[in-house]
């Protein structure tokens, strides 16, 4: 542990890890609904790609689990706000697609991060959030592909 890149390395990961757990408790007390983040997630992918995906294809998007985005997946549902249909081509699979409901439900999340995000992002300075992104961004890059 006596390595300087170490010790680098570690308060890094220790930011990171301890600023994600800290954003993320802020965020879930902001959304509507007893939404959780991983609900948002969901619905923000969906709305995004504007298609149907698969359980598997949302699973691999999110680097979890099948029975993990199941479960997510199946109270979405029970909200109302996505859509399950099996898929035609193959009735093993199923094809998951957002609802009206969920894009309100995503607009009305979105409209209640906002202000907690842009907050912290004028606090903080739009120079230094400007400064940070590319770094984060490769780091996520590097992680996704291993």
């Amino acid at each position: 542990m006596n390595n300087p890149q170490n010790a680098l390395a570690i308060s890094l990961f220790s930011e990171l890890i301890m600023a994600d757990q800290l954003l993320r408790n802020r965020l879930t007390r902001v959304l509507p609904n007893k939404m959780e983040i991983s609900h948002f997630s969901v619905l923000n992918h969906l709305a995004r790609v504007n298609e149907e995906r698969t359980p598997a294809q949302l699973a691999r998007s999110f680097h979890v689990t099948r029975g993990a985005m199941t479960n997510t997946i199946a109270k979405l549902e029970m909200a109302g706000y996505v859509h399950i249909r099996p898929d035609w081509d193959d009735a093993r699979r199923k094809m998951v697609s957002i609802s009206p409901a969920g894009k309100s439900a995503r607009e009305a999340a979105l409209a209640a991060m906002a202000p907690v995000i842009s907050e912290m992002v004028e606090e903080l300075g739009a120079e230094k959030v400007r400064a940070a992104l590319p770094v984060l961004r490769e780091l996520r890059l590097k992680l996704e592909a291993d």
